[in-house]
């Protein structure tokens, strides 16, 4: 598994992607959160807040992670260089492990700078030290639980097909549905139990969860659980495939 890891890295960084990803997501959130004026800009919020940019980033995620994971097997299967990972004294699930572990990384260096947000906005309020601090540690917990389920449903996406495009597509759209879908379908109910129980099956509301500084084992066992479970799909595929 960190014979793929360390590949996978290594071709992120020997390429403009991890560059790219790491610039576009800090210029798109730069831009929106401090520059333009509107609904996300944090300076003109009122509050020392960090809850837009989690509002943000699960959409501007939803669309870049799966343009980095559709590559992961899509690209191996299209060269025709998956048969050399096949072959390889390694498992499917070290393969699909080390590739998902690879992206984890790439994301969360990416999110790291952000730190400089809260810092940012705890030293610039009328008061210093006003931050909630439980709530945004408890939103950047969600956001990484969020993360590693958009990439395991991006590297699952990818074992799909030998076409990147596909695996963006059939990735952004995965992830798009457990992340707002059951969100939008639960206003479809009127009954509270129902809508409640809706929600809860989609991610938003088990972000949202966390974003209020609750840590229920219930949110974190969802979020673990619906990884292993895309990651599981994943490494049936594969074994299909080498069949």
């Amino acid at each position: 598994m960190l014979a793929i890891f360390k590949r996978e890295i290594t071709s992120f960084f020997t390429s403009p992607i991890a560059y790219l990803v790491i610039g576009l997501f800090l210029l798109f959130n730069g831009l929106f959160l401090w520059v333009f004026g509107g609904a996300f800009n944090l300076l003109d919020y009122g509050f020392a807040d960090l809850g837009n940019f989690f509002l943000l980033a699960p959409w501007v995620f939803l669309f870049l992670i799966p343009a980095i994971t559709m590559k992961s097997f899509a690209e191996e299967r299209r060269l025709g260089t998956i048969e050399l990972l096949f072959i390889k004294p390694l498992s499917m699930t070290q393969i699909v492990g080390g590739k998902f572990l690879a992206g984890m990384a790439l994301i969360l260096i990416a999110l790291f700078p952000t730190l400089l947000y809260a810092y940012s906005l705890d030293r610039l309020g009328t008061t210093v030290g006003s931050l909630d601090t439980g709530a945004m540690m408890g939103s950047y917990l969600g956001l990484v639980f969020l993360i590693a389920n958009y990439v395991a449903i991006g590297v699952f996406s990818s074992t799909l097909t030998d076409n990147q495009i596909v695996a963006f597509l059939s990735g952004a759209v995965l992830c798009f549905v457990f992340y707002y879908g059951f969100e939008a379908l639960a206003t479809l109910f009127t009954q509270g139990g129902a809508v409640l129980f809706v929600k809860n099956l989609g991610m938003k509301a088990r972000v949202d969860s966390m974003a209020r500084g609750v840590l229920d084992t219930r949110d974190i066992a969802y979020f673990l659980s619906c990884a292993v479970f895309f990651l599981f799909l994943a490494t049936l595929q594969l074994k299909k495939l080498r069949r």
